[in-house]
């Protein structure tokens, strides 16, 4: 499949001007198949947590798995597959749970896939405090957006994001970037710190 220059530049892979900006193509890809993967299957999805491996070293170390998800030895050199993880515990916040993850060190990145609502910056002064009261504030709000997040990183420090709107739930109108949604990419950057991993 050809991409054109437009396509790009709503991919977040080049700017306006058409210079190439400073992005990882392997997670780039990762996350706009993931995103892809999960649209298939509608809204009001729980949230997932992928690891990022690299597909040449998962073909060699894991061959069974890479079977079964159709990967050979003709893979692309340095791409990244996606590994769904187990559901995370419901009992707690999807922020809470990452947060005491540690992957090991085969694993080359990580992404998640969240679905928040969200609103104008104008009512911002009207959200009350609660939380409890600011979720139904949001829930209930004529200006409210459903919007799924998908957030990628890798240890080399390159993060990725892909934001669908239920409003325009179409592939030409996913958004992409390196840093959308920040609050979710330092969550799963901290994921892959080393110091944590090597004590």
């Amino acid at each position: 499949m050809s991409t054109s220059d437009d396509d790009l530049t709503l991919l977040g892979l080049v700017g306006e001007d058409g210079a190439a900006l400073d992005i990882d193509p392997a997670l780039a890809s990762a996350v706009l198949e993931i995103e892809h993967h999960v649209s298939a299957a509608g809204w009001d999805q729980p949230a997932r947590l992928y690891a990022l491996v690299d597909t040449r070293r998962l073909v060699v170390e894991a061959p069974d798995l890479a079977a079964a998800t159709g990967l050979d030895d003709t893979s692309a050199e340095g791409s990244l597959t996606a590994v769904e993880q187990d559901r995370l515990p419901s009992d707690e916040g999807f922020e809470a749970a990452v947060a005491q993850i540690v992957w090991p060190a085969t694993v080359t990145g990580c992404a998640a896939v969240v679905e928040r609502l969200v609103l104008p910056p104008e009512v911002d002064a009207e959200i009350p405090d609660d939380p409890a009261a600011a979720l139904e504030f949001a829930r209930t709000h004529p200006l409210r957006q459903e919007v799924r997040m998908v957030a990628g990183v890798t240890r080399a420090g390159a993060s990725y994001c892909a934001l669908r709107m239920k409003a325009h739930d179409d592939d030409q109108s996913v958004v992409g970037g390196t840093d959308l949604v920040p609050a979710l990419v330092e969550l799963l950057s901290t994921t892959l710190d080393e110091e944590e991993t090597d004590k």
